[in-house]
């Protein structure tokens, strides 16, 4: 039972990523922008 809730929580979570970002563009533009925020918090 713990191993179907465990994938059942993974798909969710993979499900939100993917509609989050449609295309691969989009993803790129995401981990850009997180990168980003790295840098900005790290005072560079």
């Amino acid at each position: 039972m713990k191993r179907v809730i465990a994938r059942c929580l993974i798909m969710v979570v993979t499900l939100l990523l993917i509609s989050g970002c449609n295309t691969i563009r989009g993803a790129g533009e995401d981990i850009e922008r997180g990168g980003e925020a790295i840098q900005r918090s790290a005072g560079g």
